[in-house]
């Protein structure tokens, strides 16, 4: 939480004020750059034989062992806020396990685009939940990084962006618990960045392996080089993208964060041109040019309602 003046009541220096609205959006940044990356070494490891939700338990899972011992130290966040971090921690378990399982049963482009419509969710959650109304320049920006994004992905052979299968289905849904998820961590000012980073390992561990129990999933016959792998993508990969999230939703309203993170359309539809066989046509161009034009903007209001 930004405050204007320290203990002793010295105001503080405005290099460093403008330090602190710019590093949540870099943070913000890197994140949507590695999530737009990341379904590439997922279908590496699937094609090794790890289904997604394994290869969802066992990154995870990794990422849980470092954090367990944030998680003992937030047991007084535990006593005094159950409800909110128990509602994070299966927001989280859900939205990461249904975008693992999305983006490997789907279409890179067709998962994004679905999964983004959180900044839809984000804005009314915001505004319900967190009384963090966007004004006319929030909508503004809503409406161009929208508008990109549609204008990039539509394809007019699948028609609307309306969920048809399972896939489809699944990348909505993440995107909503995503969307909430974010909610939850506006809510809890007070808990650590690490504290939340551990509840939501924690909450893809538990969804993940409640899951596998239920569809009677086999543990998959695979090499200990796809267990390796998938435990490095949880510490190199999913450790890192959520803190940098988490930081980043902590320190700028809902609205704002789910704008900019719209540039993970952007990554994830030229690293599918470049590792796949899949072309950008005009309108994606022009789509992704008025995402980053969106992020850009509400980069911008950020930086500019730190200096006020």
């Amino acid at each position: 939480m930004l405050v204007c003046a320290n203990r002793s009541g010295s105001i503080r220096n405005p290099v460093n004020r403008s330090n602190q609205q710019i590093l949540p959006i870099l943070s913000l940044l890197l994140t949507a750059t590695l999530w737009g990356l990341v379904w590439y070494p997922l279908r590496l490891l699937e094609e090794q034989g790890l289904s997604g939700l394994w290869l969802s338990l066992a990154s995870y899972g990794a990422a849980l062992a470092v954090g367990l011992v944030w998680l003992w130290r937030s047991r007084e966040d535990w006593r005094l806020h159950p409800v909110v971090l128990g509602l994070m921690l299966v927001a989280t378990g859900w939205c990461n396990v249904a975008f693992v399982l999305a983006i490997l049963d789907g279409t890179v482009v067709r998962v994004l685009l679905l999964f983004y419509l959180s900044p839809l969710w984000a804005l009314v959650l915001g505004w319900l939940m967190l009384g963090e109304h966007p004004g006319t320049s929030g909508l503004l920006v809503f409406v161009v990084a929208i508008t990109g994004a549609l204008i990039m992905l539509w394809d007019p052979a699948m028609g609307m962006p309306w969920p048809r299968d399972e896939a489809d289905w699944l990348a909505v849904s993440s995107g909503f618990a995503f969307s909430f998820a974010n909610v939850m961590v506006r809510k809890t000012q007070h808990v650590s960045m690490y504290t939340k980073a551990s509840i939501s390992w924690l909450g893809v561990t538990l969804v993940a392996a409640l899951w596998i129990l239920v569809v009677q999933q086999p543990l998959p016959d695979v090499q200990m080089s796809a267990w390796v792998g998938a435990a490095l993508l949880g510490w190199l990969g999913f450790l890192v993208m959520t803190v940098t999230v988490i930081y980043g939703v902590t320190h700028m309203p809902v609205h704002r964060s789910a704008v900019i993170l719209l540039f993970e359309l952007v990554v994830g539809a030229v690293s599918s041109l470049l590792l796949t066989s899949e072309q950008v046509q005009n309108q994606e161009w022009l789509g992704g040019a008025l995402i980053l034009a969106g992020a850009y903007l509400a980069a911008h209001a950020q930086v500019g309602s730190g200096r006020k």
